[in-house]
């Protein structure tokens, strides 16, 4: 390990000592937004401060076996044994130390929207909201339909979910679901197709860190214009009867935010103002990235929402993520929820790019 990363190591396992400290105060725990953050972060820094620790004590092993070695040859498959155990703990924490994404831990939005391609769109964008739905119930996540507009034939022309996994732990739901914004496309016969021919079409996935802190986002209130009207079902027909629901336009951004769920209006404003924090911090954070990459001439293809990033072909039962050449034949399965293993693709491919740029920087 160098002397750079000794140091840092130093510096972690002091600072997760301080955070012992100050989660055995009953004190912090009164403000539950501070608590959680610091449960999270004491939660980041535990297996490397463990790892840390079992290094530094198998070096210590390790030296006293070849000690002995020299004396009874006896020790020797002993020091083999630890030199390679003492390989092992070197690369995990190497990659324990690479950077995180600051927002791992947080709970998301996601936003499905119908493309082009009419009813069979909104219907593919149903498959892909209910396939969202089941993976969260599967991870025992906990999850509320902020907005929804459906289609005529039970699709959805769009509609956005919260997705919560709950505090305290280092990967939360975005550390999961943040590769999965982008353009998703579906090869299948349409159900309004009467001479059975595959049809393409797409619906687009937007996924956000849900803001925590209204301060994270600074909006001015002469920066929004905000209508009322009356909420409307499939086809259009009115389903309410007072101007309850809200859409917020950011005037700056042009970012448009509309609900219509909730009963009330201010239900539905809070709602609206919900998703357009959480849009605007990522819009904010996707033109830092886009800045940063064009300085560093580096920028990690598993997270780039700007291209098509998965097709879903019925006729295969096959599901392939183009950006990290993922296929299986289980699509029946994936669109029940059963997500992980494509996840797991994307988030080694991932942390590879991570390990590789911290290596090389």
């Amino acid at each position: 390990m160098s002397t750079s990363s000794a140091s840092a190591v130093d510096s972690l396992v002091a600072e997760y000592e301080d955070l012992q400290i100050k989660l055995a105060d009953p004190a912090v725990h009164a403000d539950q937004s501070a608590s959680r953050k610091l449960g999270r972060r004491y939660a980041e820094l535990t297996p490397i401060v463990a790892t840390a620790r079992d290094l530094e004590s198998t070096r210590g092993d390790l030296g006293a076996a070849r000690e002995l070695s020299e004396e009874d040859p006896a020790f020797a498959d002993e020091a083999r044994s630890l030199a390679a155990r003492v390989d092992e703990l070197e690369a995990r924490l190497a990659e324990l130390l690479v950077p995180r994404d600051p927002d791992d831990g947080k709970d998301v939005l996601i936003e499905v929207k119908a493309g082009e391609g009419g009813e069979e769109s909104a219907l593919f964008a149903g498959d892909l909201l209910r396939m969202y739905l089941r993976y969260a119930e599967r991870r025992g996540w906990k999850t509320e339909v902020l907005s929804a507009t459906e289609s005529d034939l039970g699709g959805y022309k769009d509609a956005t979910v919260a997705v919560k996994a709950g505090g305290g732990l280092p990967d939360g739901v975005w550390a999961r679901l943040k590769y999965e914004g982008g353009v998703h496309r579906v090869q299948r016969v349409p159900v309004t197709e009467s001479q059975g021919r595959v049809h393409t079409s797409a619906a687009g996935v937007f996924v956000a860190p849900e803001v925590e802190d209204v301060n994270d986002v600074e909006i001015n209130d002469n920066d929004l214009r905000i209508d009322v009207f009356r909420s409307s079902g499939p086809g259009g027909q009115s389903v309410n009867t007072t101007d309850s629901a809200v859409r917020i336009t950011h005037l700056p951004t042009g970012i448009v935010v509309s609900c219509q769920n909730e009963k009330s209006q201010l239900q539905n404003k809070e709602q609206a103002m919900r998703i357009l924090r959480a849009r605007m911090l990522a819009a904010a954070r996707a033109s830092a990235d886009a800045a940063a990459a064009d300085a560093r001439r580096s920028q990690v293809r598993t997270v780039d929402r700007s291209e098509r990033v998965r097709t879903y072909n019925f006729p295969e039962n096959r599901i392939a993520d183009h950006r990290v050449g993922y296929k299986a034949y289980n699509l029946d399965a994936v669109l029940d929820g059963d997500l992980d293993a494509v996840l797991d693709a994307l988030s080694a491919a991932d942390r590879a790019e991570r390990l590789a740029g911290a290596g090389s920087s």
